[in-house]
């Protein structure tokens, strides 16, 4: 059962990655950005009352907003992890399994977290036995 969960896993988090992309490119966009011009030049939009082609207007400009969104997220996220990367690099003992976190799977991920929360705790351990004795 646990393989069968970790291999629908990574599928999702595979195919997570694929539309981010496609949802993120700038192709993806103009062809939106022509379904919308093509509905606002049909027939059937002009027959309509003005409330519905104020919704369908709306509808438009939303649907085209998750394009621009998602190009500027995906551009944010790597932006900073080119930053976080660069800090990780040039800081002696920093540990380089977390250059390039972002490819690394979700269970990867969790397992690093309880790793590094077992340090935290255990340095914040030693720094109380120090000033204690």
């Amino acid at each position: 059962m646990k393989k069968i969960y970790t291999g629908m896993e990574w599928v999702f988090e595979r195919l997570a990655t694929v539309f981010i992309a496609v949802l993120g490119n700038s192709i993806t966009f103009v062809i939106a950005l022509g379904v919308v011009i093509f509905w606002l030049f049909n027939k059937q939009f002009y027959s309509q009352g003005i409330h519905d082609a104020l919704r369908d207007v709306i509808s438009g400009i939303s649907f085209l907003c998750l394009f621009l969104l998602q190009k500027a997220f995906n551009r944010f996220t790597a932006s900073m992890h080119l930053k976080l990367n660069e800090l990780v690099t040039s800081h002696e003992p920093a540990r380089n399994e977390v250059i390039h976190l972002e490819d690394k799977s979700e269970r990867e991920i969790k397992e690093l977290t309880k790793e590094f929360s077992d340090q935290a705790l255990q340095a914040t351990e030693d720094q109380r036995n120090q000033q204690v004795s």
